[in-house]
């Protein structure tokens, strides 16, 4: 972490902020958080830009080709891309709170204004007179505001909700996708883990259960993070023996439900979205 500046609450937390932090839940508190801590970073730190990224995010090429995408505009914000099936842009937003970027320019920062004063005001985890969390009220920025690039990249911005619609191979330490309607290729900038967690027994939930991921995607995706996970963790552990590096929520009730999915899972290491940390970092993904 030489090349991190940490950033405490106490720093950035203002009155405004500190205000309505009772009212709202953990989860609440962090989405209503990001606006205010960009804004913050911009302020504080005088920079040009700021790019906003979730932390469950792996990136696996340069981003800065998302961020000159922009040109002349001043914010870039992300869709969603929903495979038609999954598509949940009426109560989860057209756009996802993901990979975003702000300019220090005047237009840059009345937008960023604007959404800061509006998670300040509202921001819950629930769906409610057209808003959720901190995400739907970007729904009409490129109506509201004359600044606002849409990444166009399909190599930013893969994520469950979407990856039906892409394969993929490595080729020259690259992950290369293709995008199946189009046979569009791109080089995967980075991935978005919604719903990747560990379960009891070294192992994982991929995603909710309701997305389909393939073994392709598996392979060429969800084996590189498991890696890195664990990476990360033996270095964690270096330093810190017996930290959490994670939360382990031992629910495999999904899998329990009927004794075959149980089955095969201890068998193949493996059931839908679930895997044995064995089966997903060194089994046989065709």
């Amino acid at each position: 972490m030489v090349q991190a500046t940490i950033i405490s609450l106490n720093e950035f937390e203002n009155h405004r902020l500190l205000a309505i932090k009772k009212e709202r839940t953990a989860g609440e508190y962090c989405w209503t958080c990001a606006s205010s801590t960009i804004k913050y970073c911009i302020e504080k730190y005088q920079l040009d830009h700021c790019t906003y990224v979730d932390a469950d995010l792996l990136f696996f090429s340069d981003p800065s080709v998302l961020i000159d995408e922009m040109g002349s505009k001043s914010v870039l914000i992300t869709e969603h891309r929903y495979t038609t099936c999954y598509d949940q842009s009426a109560t989860s937003g057209i756009y996802c709170v993901q990979f975003m970027t702000f300019k220090n320019t005047g237009e840059g920062m009345e937008v960023l204004n604007w959404w800061v004063d509006a998670c300040i005001n509202w921001c819950f985890n629930r769906f409610e007179d057209g808003k959720f969390g901190d995400q739907k009220y970007l729904d009409d920025w490129t109506g509201r505001f004359d600044c606002i690039h849409v990444l166009e990249h399909l190599g930013g911005g893969v994520a469950p909700w979407n990856i039906q619609q892409y394969q993929f191979k490595s080729k020259s330490k690259k992950i290369k996708g293709e995008e199946l309607k189009t046979g569009k290729t791109f080089d995967l900038v980075f991935y978005h883990y919604h719903g990747f967690h560990y379960i009891r027994d070294n192992s994982y939930t991929l995603s909710c259960d309701i997305y389909k991921i393939d073994r392709n995607q598996v392979k060429h995706i969800y084996r590189p993070y498991s890696h890195f996970l664990s990476r990360a963790a033996r270095t964690i552990n270096a330093y810190h023996k017996g930290l959490a590096t994670h939360e382990t929520t031992n629910d495999i009730s999904f899998l329990q439900r009927k004794q075959g999915r149980l089955f095969m899972f201890l068998l193949r290491g493996y059931y839908k979205n679930f895997y044995t940390k064995n089966a997903l970092q060194y089994g046989f993904l065709s």
